[in-house]
């Protein structure tokens, strides 16, 4: 699904709204643009992590429908982020990471939820795991959707504002590919650093 720049916009609003305590929940959804969403379920935050010369911001932006699964992790907090606290409709930061200038690249929709990562099954890949199973999966992935690119966001830039000292991805020894963004500091980011 291709979001345009007003949905695009309209979602940031609408999720920054969300982070500031208000009622009402709105969601993007694949078959309409706007869909309440259930208030007991509020939308999270993430930033999930990749290599861009695995795969970019700008590779999510070629793939069809913009949309890919969010394969290779392999880690099982990561892995549990998605099988457990993932919905539809939730919204994660895009960071370019282990590059000469890591950031926020762009930010992303869950649009499926979690189910086998089928990398854990080909001897191909790097990401084979000989101990998963067809029947008993290890790993899982979920499909995130393109819904903007943003200006770099470098992780010079995170690091030097205090609002954002507590944010996981900041903090020292953190290698998780998956994190949690707390909605304070979403608003932050999306608000104050990107102007949205």
């Amino acid at each position: 699904m291709t979001v345009s720049t007003a949905q695009a916009g309209g979602l940031m609003k609408e999720a920054r709204r969300r982070a500031s305590g208000a009622a009402l929940c709105f969601v993007a959804r694949y078959e309409r643009p706007w869909r309440a969403r259930d208030c007991r379920n509020p939308m999270r935050y993430w930033l999930m992590k990749s290599e861009p010369a695995e795969f970019s911001i700008d590779d999510l932006a070629r793939a069809p429908g913009r949309t890919t699964a969010w394969f290779g992790v392999r880690n099982y907090q990561a892995r549990n982020f998605m099988r457990d606290q993932m919905q539809v409709g939730d919204l994660a930061f895009f960071y370019h990471s282990s590059c000469p200038e890591p950031g926020i690249a762009g930010i992303v929709r869950v649009s499926k939820p979690a189910y086998p990562d089928a990398s854990q099954f080909d001897r191909r890949s790097p990401y084979f795991d000989p101990k998963a199973t067809r029947a008993a999966p290890r790993w899982l992935n979920v499909d995130v959707t393109l819904v903007e690119r943003t200006r770099l966001v470098a992780l010079a830039e995170l690091r030097a504002q205090r609002q954002l000292a507590g944010m996981r991805v900041l903090q020292r020894a953190n290698r998780l590919s998956v994190t949690p963004v707390d909605p304070k500091e979403w608003k932050f980011i999306t608000g104050t650093l990107l102007g949205n």
